[in-house]
């Protein structure tokens, strides 16, 4: 299972309408999450590094478009308060 970080276009954001997309927050804090979809983000602010059950850890932070697989259990770190504009697939 492999978390794909990477930077999208400002075209390639309006056509995925990912500014219209809902928003999620969370201060500094760590906690553990389960992916019950397949979970794509947009990061507005802040940074974030995600370690997963099998010990691979991915950083990302503002301006990146994260999607998250269905299924995968990890660890979420955020380092800095985190917006992030998220959608399921």
């Amino acid at each position: 299972m492999q978390i794909e970080v990477k930077k999208l276009t400002d075209e390639e954001l309006k056509s995925r309408g990912v500014r219209n997309w809902p928003i999620w927050e969370s201060p500094v804090r760590t906690f553990p999450w389960e992916y019950g979809d397949t979970e794509l983000c947009y990061i507005i602010e802040g940074k974030v590094i995600v370690e997963t059950e099998d010990g691979e850890k991915v950083e990302f932070g503002a301006g990146d478009f994260v999607k998250f697989p269905k299924g995968l259990k990890c660890t979420w770190k955020v380092l800095e308060p985190v917006r992030k504009h998220y959608n399921f697939e």
